[in-house]
């Protein structure tokens, strides 16, 4: 429903008590609805499952890897990302490394459950930064071959 307000508010957007205000026509008309919570479904379980399980991974990896994907997200905002554009931190390129390697092989990765050590045992592209470039995971830059401290 289309809503006015009073005491010179034209317009407004976000979240207050029951309702959900949305702006369009450049605060020049403001939408109101009902505020429903959203559903959970199986794919939002997940997802929380794959969330939370990486974060783990990634807090008991080795300083040294963890400093490596720091040195390599300052190289790759360097290099791959123009300055109209958010760089990725250590963590987001950690995650999208992460996805590419299950795509790579879904039927043996499993990134709600997979640990350090089964990186290990799988001897997995994602062990250090460098053979993640080589492998085509996380995008390429001029001086990754230094980057090989390994994930444990």
């Amino acid at each position: 429903m289309k809503v006015l307000f009073r005491k010179n508010i034209r317009s407004y957007s976000g979240e207050n008590e029951d309702m959900v205000y949305e702006a369009f026509n450049r605060g020049w008309v403001c939408i109101g609805r009902d505020y429903v919570i959203p559903k959970l479904t199986a794919n939002n379980t997940l997802m929380g499952a794959v969330c939370k399980n990486l974060a783990s991974v990634f807090r008991n990896a080795s300083p040294t890897y963890l400093q490596n994907f720091k040195d390599y997200a300052e190289r790759n905002d360097s290099e791959n990302v123009t300055k109209k554009e958010i760089a990725p931190n250590a963590y987001a390129l950690f995650i999208k490394m992460m996805y590419a390697w299950f795509k790579s092989d879904p039927e043996h990765v499993d990134l709600s459950t997979v640990t350090v050590a089964d990186i290990i045992a799988l001897d997995a592209d994602v062990q250090t930064v460098a053979s993640a470039v080589t492998a085509g995971f996380l995008p390429s830059i001029s001086n990754s071959a230094d980057l090989t401290s390994g994930i444990q």
